[in-house]
C-alpha cells in the first residue's frame, strides 16, 4: 500500500467557479492543468515532490484530458522532455529539486535555451536553500542568466502563484525562452485559497495526435553554426520581448507607501518574510500596508530597467533584499541605475547577510540599519526593542534548561534495511582495516552520521562509484562506493559501473535494494516489486525485493562477473560478503547488492493487511525483540553497533550496579538487527525474542495457561 493523494486528485477537477484549498504546490499542479499543459515530466525531490506525485497516480484523469504524464529517470530526462515545445506549439511543463537537479539536467538546459521554444516550456524547481536545507546551497538565478532562462519568483499567495503558472507559459511562448518558476520551502507548503477555473484539455495531446511532423528547420537545433545565431537573438529578440511582455501585464508588483522618498525592492518568494519583518518594526501593519514602497519582483530575470529605473528615480534610497550570494540581482540593479546617472543610494547585502536564509529576524537586523540611517525615531526604537527581546526570550530559555540540549543528528528510520549493513562493514573494518567509502546521496547518508560515521565524499546521486576512481590507484586497500537503487538508475549504471567495467577497475560497489527511491518519498522505480507480488496474501509480511532483480539481470548484462545478493538484516553473511569483496583474488569490478524492503513501505502495506486480520478474528503473530536487564552489563556495544533510535538505555534495576542498561522501547519494528549484531559480533547473550500472538488458538491458550503455571510454582514465595 503506496502514499494515497486520492484527496488532492479530486481537487485536481475543480471547475470554473469552484474553490480550491490546500497547499502551494497542489495549486500549481491545478494551475498546470488549467494552462493547458500537454505533457509533464520531472523527478521527484523535496519540496515539489507531490506535483509529480500526484499526477502519476492521477493518470486516468490526465488520459482523459489528453495529458501525458512521465517519471523520468533523471532531472536531465525530464528537461530533455521540454525538446518537444521546440518545434510544435506544445505546453510543457517538468519539475525537480533545485539546485541540484538543475546541476543534472543542465546540459538539456543549454541545448533547450539555445534554439528557444514555440510552445509554452515552464520548468518548476524546488529552491532548497538556507541552513536547514537538504542539499548544496547555490541559487537557480545562477542557470537562468547563464542560459538565459525566464526565472519568477512568485510571492507565496496561491492566487498569484496560479497566476504565475499561467503567465509562465504565455511569457515562454511571447519571448521564446524557456522559464524557471522557483519555489521555497514555504511557497509549497504555504496553505490558502482561490476560485478554480476549468481545466483546458490541449489542441495537441494524447487524445488528438499530430499527423506529420515539423519541416526541417535547421535553425532550430542547438548545433554549429547556428548556435552563434541563437546567441545574437537572445539580446535582439528574446530578452526585449520578455521585458516587454512583463511590463505590458504587471508580473511584478508595485506597493506604495508613505514614505515614497524610499523604497524596498524584493524577491517575490521573499515577501511573506518581509512583511512580517516590517510590521515588527513598525513600518507596516497587521494587513500588509507597508510604510515604505515595494517593488515586488515576481520575475527576477530578466528585469526590466525602466521599471527599475522610475521605482528608483528621485528617492533618497533602496534596498534590495535578495537571498544568497553572489549579489546578482543588486549587482544588475547598480548597473542599471549608473547607466542612467541615477544617483540614488543602493543598499542590499552591506546590511544583509551574504549567505543563507533570510528569516524574519535575520532579515530584520539588516532592515533595522536601513530604517534607523534614513527614518530615525520610533521605527528605530520598534526594530531595537523587538530584537533585544528575541534575545532575552533566548537567553531565558538557555537559563531555564540550564545547558544546551543535546545534539540529536538525522538517522536512519526504525527498522531500516541499510542500517545493518552499515553495522556490518564497521565490523569487516574492525577485521581488515579502514577503508576509504564513497557515499551517495540517499537515505545511506544517514551512515556519515554516528554511530557510524562513514563516507568520505558525496558527489551527486548516482556518483559514488565514478568518484573513488581517482582514489582506489593510490590505495594499498581496495576501496568501496555504496549507492542505493535509486542512485543506481538514476546516474550510478553508466557514469558508475559501464566507466568502472571499461577501465577494468578493481573496487567494489554495494547498491542497496530496498526497492522505491525511498529518499524522496518512497517512489517506484524498474525494480519495484510489481503490485501482483505486493498484493500476495501469502507473502505479506516477507521483504519483496527478491521478486525483482531487474539491478542483478543488468549487471550481469553488461558483464560484471564478481556479483553477489545478500539480505541485509543477515548481518553475519553481509559481513562474510563484504570481507571476501575486499580480500578477494578478482581483479575487476565487484558488486554485491543488499536487498531489503523499505522498512517504510513495509509497514505502509503490511499494517492494513494486520488490522484486516484483526478485524476477522484471525490469528496474528508479531515479534518483539527485548534485554534480559539481569544478564546486561552495561557495556552498550550494541548500541554503538546499531544506532537504533528504539535500543536506547534505562537506570539498572540492580542497586550494586551503576551502569545503565539497554532497553527496547515501543516503537521497535521488530526488524531483529539488534540481535543479529550480538550473534555476529559476539557481545553478550541479552538480546530475546518473544512472539505476541492475538487472537491464539485453543491449544495456544493451553500451552500459555501451562508455561505460566509452572513458571508460577518455580518461582520464590
Amino acid at each position: 500500500m503506496e502514499v494515497s493523494f486520492s484527496k488532492e486528485i479530486e481537487s485536481l477537477a475543480l471547475g470554473a467557479g469552484d474553490t480550491f484549498h490546500g497547499e502551494g504546490i497542489l495549486a500549481i499542479t491545478k494551475a498546470l492543468l488549467q494552462s493547458g499543459v500537454a505533457y509533464v515530466g520531472g523527478y521527484q525531490g523535496a519540496p515539489i515532490s507531490h506535483l509529480l506525485d500526484v499526477m502519476v497516480q492521477a493518470k486516468p484523469y490526465m488520459d482523459e484530458l489528453g495529458v501525458h504524464v512521465e517519471a523520468c529517470a533523471n532531472e536531465a530526462s525530464a528537461a530533455a522532455m521540454l525538446g518537444a515545445s521546440i518545434h510544435y506549439p506544445l505546453r510543457g511543463a517538468v519539475t525537480w529539486k533545485s539546485i541540484v537537479g538543475t546541476n543534472v539536467a543542465s546540459d538539456a538546459l543549454s541545448n533547450l535555451s539555445s534554439p528557444g521554444v514555440t510552445g509554452g516550456a515552464l520548468i518548476v524547481v524546488g529552491e532548497d536553500y538556507g541552513e536547514g536545507a537538504s542539499v548544496i546551497q547555490e541559487r537557480t538565478q545562477a542557470y537562468a542568466l547563464k542560459s538565459t532562462m525566464c526565472l519568477l519568483d512568485p510571492r507565496p499567495d496561491l492566487p498569484v502563484m496560479v497566476n504565475m503558472v499561467e503567465h509562465g507559459f504565455r511569457l515562454s511562448e511571447a519571448s521564446n525562452m524557456p522559464c524557471i518558476l522557483e519555489l521555497r520551502i514555504r511557497a509549497c507548503h504555504v496553505r490558502g485559497s482561490f476560485e478554480t477555473k476549468d481545466n483546458v484539455r490541449p489542441a495537441i495531446s494524447t487524445r488528438a495526435l499530430m499527423e506529420n511532423p515539423a519541416t526541417f528547420d535547421y535553425m532550430r537545433l542547438a548545433h554549429p553554426p547556428v548556435t552563434f545565431r541563437h546567441e545574437k537573438l537572445k539580446s535582439e529578440q528574446r530578452i526585449p520581448a520578455a521585458r516587454k511582455y512583463i511590463a505590458d501585464n504587471h508580473l511584478n508588483e508595485l506597493m506604495p507607501g508613505k514614505h515614497d522618498d524610499l523604497g524596498v525592492i524584493v524577491q517575490g518568494g521573499l515577501y511573506n518574510s518581509l512583511q512580517r519583518s516590517m510590521q515588527q518594526l513598525g513600518l507596516a501593519d497587521a494587513f500588509g500596508e507597508s510604510d515604505i514602497p515595494l517593488l515586488v519582483l515576481n520575475v527576477t530575470y530578466p528585469l526590466v530597467p525602466e521599471q527599475i529605473a522610475d521605482f528608483c528615480a528621485g528617492k533618497r534610497a533602496v534596498i534590495v533584499v535578495e537571498e544568497g550570494q553572489p549579489e546578482y540581482i543588486e549587482q544588475e540593479i547598480a548597473t542599471l541605475l549608473r547607466r542612467r546617472d541615477i544617483q540614488t543610494k543602493l543598499h542590499g547585502k552591506d546590511v544583509l547577510q551574504a549567505a543563507g536564509e533570510l528569516s524574519v529576524e535575520i532579515m530584520s537586523q539588516g532592515l533595522s540599519l536601513f530604517a534607523s540611517s534614513y527614518l530615525p525615531g520610533p521605527a528605530t526604537e520598534t526594530a531595537k526593542a523587538w530584537l533585544a527581546g528575541n534575545r532575552e526570550r533566548r537567553e531565558a530559555v538557555a537559563r531555564m534548561l540550564e545547558k544546551p540540549l543535546p545534539i540529536r543528528p538525522p538517522g536512519f528510520c526504525i527498522g531500516c534495511p541499510e542500517r545493518p549493513v552499515f553495522s556490518a562493514l564497521k565490523l569487516t573494518q574492525a577485521e581488515i582495516g579502514p577503508v576509504h567509502i564513497a557515499g551517495d546521496i540517499g537515505c545511506h547518508a544517514f551512515a556519515t552520521f554516528e554511530p557510524f560515521s562513514m563516507g568520505h565524499s558525496i558527489l551527486g546521486y548516482g556518483m559514488s562509484l565514478a568518484s573513488r576512481a581517482g582514489v582506489s590507484p593510490m590505495m594499498q586497500r581496495r576501496t568501496l562506493a555504496v549507492m542505493g537503487d535509486g542512485g543506481f538508475w538514476h546516474n550510478g549504471l553508466l557514469t558508475g559501473v559501464q566507466s568502472a567495467l571499461f577501465n577494468n577497475d578493481d573496487a567494489v560497489l554495494l547498491i542497496f535494494k530496498n526497492g522505491y527511491t525511498s529518499a524522496t518519498g518512497t517512489q517506484d522505480i524498474i525494480s519495484t516489486p510489481g503490485d501482483s507480488q505486493k498484493d500476495d496474501e501469502h507473502d505479506k509480511t516477507r521483504s519483496l525485493t527478491h521478486t525483482n532483480i531487474t539491478i542483478e539481470k543488468t549487471l550481469q548484462g553488461l558483464g560484471v562477473k564478481w556479483l553477489r545478493t545478500v539480505h541485509t538484516y543477515n548481518v553475519e553473511k553481509v559481513r562474510e560478503t563484504l570481507k571476501a569483496a575486499f580480500t578477494s583474488d578478482f581483479n575487476g569490478l565487484k558488486v554485491i547488492v543488499a536487498e531489503g524492503e523499505c522498512q517504510l513501505e513495509r509497514q505502509r502495506r503490511i499494517k492494513p493487511w494486520l488490522a484486516s486480520l484483526l478485524k476477522k478474528g484471525k490469528r496474528v503473530v508479531r515479534v518483539k525483540y527485548g534485554v534480559d536487564e539481569d544478564v546486561c552489563n552495561g557495556d552498550h556495544a550494541c548500541i554503538r553497533l546499531s544506532g537504533c533510535p528504539t535500543l536506547t538505555i534505562k537506570d539498572n534495576p540492580d542497586p550494586l550496579k551503576v551502569d545503565p542498561v539497554a532497553v527496547v522501547i515501543d516503537g521497535c519494528v521488530g526488524c531483529g538487527l539488534c540481535g543479529e549484531n550480538a550473534h555476529a559480533a559476539t557481545l553478550c547473550p541479552s538480546f530475546y525474542r518473544a512472539e505476541v500472538i492475538q487472537n491464539p488458538k485453543w491449544h495456544e491458550r493451553l500451552v500459555a495457561g501451562l508455561r505460566g503455571a509452572v513458571v508460577r510454582a518455580l518461582q520464590p514465595a
